[in-house]
């Protein structure tokens, strides 16, 4: 992932737990304030969505996107989850990881992203939606899973 932002949390829930809540991805809108849909459209035979439709609201990104999935993940909900851009309106690109690893009685994230706009944008301001969207997500993430 080429020019891409990461930032970590520490999590006082289980592995499992935490890639429950990831995995749940109808329910994003209710801890990650900037996805305002998501849609699972396909799913692997063990259950684990392939592809999910989102509406991100993360100014100044404002689109409509798929994204499919790869679940590397172990029965203790460590591991990683890796996504990529299958269509957008706006994005060219939106790779992205989850690595889940235990910590304590507890669990780190570390959320990896990189976006490409099909506008020309200055690096700083993809940078600060980068930012945005990780610093989001890990907080709603944490506060879901402690909650």
């Amino acid at each position: 992932m080429a020019d891409s932002t990461q930032s970590s949390i520490d999590i006082a829930a289980d592995p499992a737990t935490v890639l429950d809540i990831i995995a749940d991805f109808e329910a994003y809108p209710e801890w990650a304030t900037q996805v305002k849909r998501a849609e699972v459209l396909s799913e692997d035979d063990l259950g684990w969505p392939l592809q999910v439709e989102f509406e991100l609201d993360a100014a100044p990104i404002r689109a409509s996107y798929v994204l499919e999935y790869d679940w590397d993940v172990t029965e203790d909900g460590t591991g990683t989850v890796d996504w990529h851009l299958v269509s957008s309106d706006l994005l060219k690109g939106l790779d992205g990881t989850y690595t889940i690893t235990a910590a304590g009685d507890g669990c780190a994230v570390n959320y990896k992203l990189a976006v490409a706009l099909k506008l020309p944008v200055i690096g700083a301001l993809r940078n600060k939606a980068e930012r945005t969207i990780i610093d989001t997500a890990l907080d709603g993430l944490k506060k879901r899973a402690e909650g």
